[in-house]
């Protein structure tokens, strides 16, 4: 198993899934993404490949720093995406790529029509009422079904549960998302959890 390119992990990489395990018996994986969008895992012509943490290892894994791999090929499979690596012939190398987890740089991403974005294109950024009282910084984002939710820090103690707003991300109380300016406006008042 000597394909793999030793590499640095770009300075903007993102991680966006996880080899899960080997699928049949021609050396396919499985890929557990972690957005249900899986554009950017199907599309790229490269994975960064980093080892798992340790408590996911279970001593599959057949490298040991970041090494960059060559997609033959990738397709959607049941709930998740199934992928063909360049190299990988069989099903024993395939299961020593179990648990490592694939990472892609955030400048291969294709862009996004006007009015979308990529999460992590949001996290970090101040979130400030019509107003112009801060509301606090974008932490994370939840999968709600039909929406997405902001989730805000604005208080100064971390895991308090009073330092945490939730702002759906809808049109209704989204503005403007001003990524240049680190912005994003909404219809909300400091008063609402």
């Amino acid at each position: 198993m000597q394909t793999f390119e030793p590499a640095s992990l770009p300075a903007d990489a993102i991680e966006l899934g996880r080899v899960q395990d080997a699928w049949g018996i021609k050396g396919w994986v499985r890929i557990l993404p972690h957005s249900t969008d899986t554009e950017v895992l199907t599309s790229a012509s490269r994975w960064f490949l980093q080892p798992p943490e340790p408590r996911f290892s279970r001593g599959f894994v057949a490298f040991a720093g970041c090494v960059k791999v060559v997609l033959s090929e990738a397709r959607h499979h049941a709930d998740g995406i199934v992928a063909r690596i360049e190299g990988i012939n069989d099903r024993n190398q395939a299961e020593a790529l179990k648990g490592a987890r694939i990472c892609l740089p955030r400048s291969d991403f294709p862009p996004t029509p006007e009015g979308e974005y990529y999460w992590v294109d949001l996290i970090g950024l101040q979130v400030v009422n019509r107003q112009g009282e801060c509301l606090g910084e974008v932490r994370d984002l939840l999968s709600t079904g039909p929406t997405s939710v902001l989730v805000l820090r604005h208080g100064s103690e971390e895991g308090d549960p009073k330092s945490e707003r939730m702002i759906p991300f809808v049109s209704t109380y989204v503005d403007s998302v001003d990524q240049a300016a680190r912005r994003i406006l909404v219809d909300w008042q400091t008063d609402y959890f």
